[in-house]
C-alpha cells in the first residue's frame, strides 16, 4: 500500500479503482454515486472491505475458488520459494512443480494419465475442444468434429467456450458462435420436461443425448463437455441413471467424453472430482478454480493415454502432435500452489468435512424449505448446494431474479456472503447458491442459513 495511506484510509484506493478497474459481471453506473466495494484482507472463511467490516465468504472467493480458505501462509511460502529459483519457462520444457503436481493429481485419477498446463477454465476448456478437433482430422478425415453440450451449463467465457455454453444470457451479444457446437437437453429433474417417465427421469433425460447424436449423424459427433454437477446453471445435480447411461451412449458411438471439472474439481464435492461419485470414465478432464485455491493462476486438462497416444503416433508428420501452447502454463507458482493446497486437504481432511457440512447445509436449507414456501427445491452435492426458489410451489413459477438478488444482497447487509444464478437464463436467475470453503464449521453453516431464514423473512410478504 502506498506509504501516505494508513490501513485506516484507503480513500485513494477507491478513487483509483473507480477511476481505472473494470469490475468483473457488475454493471459500473452506480459506481458514478456509491463506492466500488474493495476486499481488503481474508483470513480463514472470513473477508474484510475498504470500512473493515467482516463477512462470512459462502460462495469461496465469489465464484467457488478458495477451497481451503484465506491466508494460507504455507501456500503463500510454497510459492514466494518457488518464484525465487524459477519463475517461468514455457510449457514446451517441464519444471519441477509441474512434474510433481501431475503425478500427485494423477494419483487422485484412476484411468486418467497426462497433464497439460495453462491458466485459467475457459482456456483448459479451449484445449479440451482442440484435442477433440484435432483427433477428428486424424482418425476421421475431418467429419467427427461436432461437440455437444448441455442446456444450463457452462464452460468459459472465450467465443469457442460461449458456443459451447447452455446459458443464453451469457452468450448473447457475443455472436457470431463458433461453429460445430450442439447443445443437448438439461437434466434438471425438479423442471421435468418429459413428463412421465418409465425408465426413470435420470436415463430418459440421458436418451435425450443419444436423440440428437442420431439427429446429427453419429459420425459427425467427436465429443461431449458436460459439468459433473452443472453450477452456474442452478447447482443441477444430475438423477439416477444419467451419468450410466451417458457413459453407455459415449461408448456405442465413439464419442470423447469431456467432464468440465472447474468447479467441482479438488474436493468441491466430497470427492476430488465430481465425476467419481458417478462411475463414469471419462476421456478428457478440466480443473481451474480450486486446483490451488485462487493462490496462484493454474487449470489442467488431464487425458487419458489413449488420448494422449493420438498425437504421437506418427513422428515423421510435423503436423501430428498438439500444436498448442499456453504462456501462462508455463509459470510454476500454479503447480507449487496446487501441491500444497492438495496436501492441505488431504492433511486436515477436508473431503470428509465437506461431506460433514454439506449434510448439515442441505438438511439446514431443508429445514428452511419447511418454513419459508419460496424455496420450491434443494439440492447439492457436497459444499456445493442451491435453493431455487418460486413464487408457487404447484405452478413452479420462478421467483423474479431482482428479489432473489435482493435476498443475496439482504444476506450481504448481515455480513454474509452468498450467491445466485444471474445473467444466465431468462426468466431461471432464481436459485440461490452456497459454496464456502472446504474448512467450513457447524457454526459457519448456521451463520449462512440463519442469514438466509432472516433475509426471506424480510423480502418474502
Amino acid at each position: 500500500m502506498d506509504g501516505n495511506l494508513n490501513s485506516n484510509d484507503i480513500s485513494k484506493i477507491v478513487e483509483a479503482d473507480r477511476a481505472h478497474v473494470w469490475h468483473h459481471l457488475i454493471q459500473h453506473k452506480p459506481f458514478e454515486t456509491i463506492d466500488p466495494r474493495i476486499i481488503v484482507e481474508g483470513k480463514g472463511i472470513k473477508v474484510w472491505d475498504q470500512h473493515g467490516k467482516e463477512h462470512l465468504d459462502g460462495v469461496s472467493g465469489g465464484v467457488w475458488t478458495v477451497n481451503v480458505g484465506y491466508g494460507r501462509e504455507s501456500i503463500a511460502n510454497a510459492v514466494r520459494d518457488q518464484l525465487v529459483k524459477l519463475n517461468y519457462f514455457a510449457g514446451s520444457a517441464g519444471s519441477i512443480p509441474g512434474a510433481l503436481f501431475s503425478e500427485k493429481l494423477i494419483e487422485k485419477m484412476p484411468g486418467m494419465s497426462r497433464v497439460y498446463f495453462s491458466n485459467s477454465g475457459s482456456e483448459a476448456n479451449e484445449k479440451g475442444f482442440k484435442m477433440i478437433r484435432q483427433i477428428a482430422h486424424k482418425k476421421y478425415g475431418g467429419i467427427k468434429n461436432k461437440i455437444l453440450f448441455r442446456e444450463r451449463d457452462y464452460h468459459g467465457t472465450t467465443i469457442a467456450c460461449l458456443s459451447a455454453g447452455g446459458q443464453p444470457e451469457r452468450g448473447a451479444q457475443y455472436g457470431p458462435y463458433t461453429p460445430g457446437f450442439v447443445e443437448v437437453p438439461h437434466c434438471l429433474e425438479y423442471r421435468n420436461q418429459y413428463g412421465v417417465c418409465e425408465e426413470g427421469y435420470g436415463v430418459r433425460a440421458a436418451k435425450a443425448i443419444e436423440e440428437v447424436i442420431l439427429r446429427e449423424g453419429p459420425d459427425t459427433v467427436g465429443g461431449i463437455c458436460l459439468e459433473p454437477v452443472t453450477a452456474g446453471g442452478g447447482v443441477i445435480t444430475p438423477p439416477i441413471g444419467y451419468w450410466e447411461t451417458v457413459q453407455e451412449i459415449c461408448s456405442k458411438y465413439d464419442i470423447l467424453l469431456h467432464i468440465d471439472e472447474v468447479v467441482c474439481g479438488l474436493g468441491r464435492t466430497g470427492t476430488w472430482f465430481g465425476y467419481q461419485n458417478y462411475d463414469v470414465k471419462p476421456d478428457i478432464v478440466t480443473m481451474a478454480k480450486g486446483v490451488a485455491s485462487g493462490y496462484a493462476a493454474i487449470s489442467c486438462t488431464v487425458t487419458t493415454e489413449e488420448v494422449f497416444e493420438l498425437f504421437k503416433d506418427d513422428s515423421t508428420d510435423p503436423m501430428n502432435y498438439f500444436r498448442d501452447i499456453s504462456t501462462f502454463g508455463g509459470c510454476t507458482a500454479g503447480p507449487a500452489a496446487a501441491m500444497e493446497n492438495m496436501r492441505i486437504i488431504e492433511d486436515e481432511n477436508l473431503l470428509q468435512n465437506t461431506i460433514d457440512m454439506g449434510a448439515r447445509l442441505v438438511s439446514n436449507l431443508n429445514n428452511l424449505a419447511e418454513k419459508h414456501e419460496v424455496i420450491g427445491d434443494v439440492r447439492g452435492a457436497g459444499l456445493f448446494c442451491g435453493a431455487e426458489l418460486v413464487t408457487d410451489r404447484k405452478t413452479k413459477e420462478p421467483l423474479n431474479e431482482k428479489i432473489v438478488q435482493s435476498i443475496v444482497g439482504d444476506c450481504m447487509q448481515q455480513g454474509v456472503i452468498i450467491g445466485a444464478t444471474n445473467r444466465s437464463l431468462p426468466g431461471l436467475n432464481n436459485t440461490l447458491c452456497f459454496s464456502p470453503a472446504l474448512i467450513a464449521t457447524p457454526d459457519n453453516i448456521d451463520t449462512i442459513t440463519d442469514a438466509v431464514d432472516q433475509a426471506l423473512t424480510r423480502i418474502i410478504k
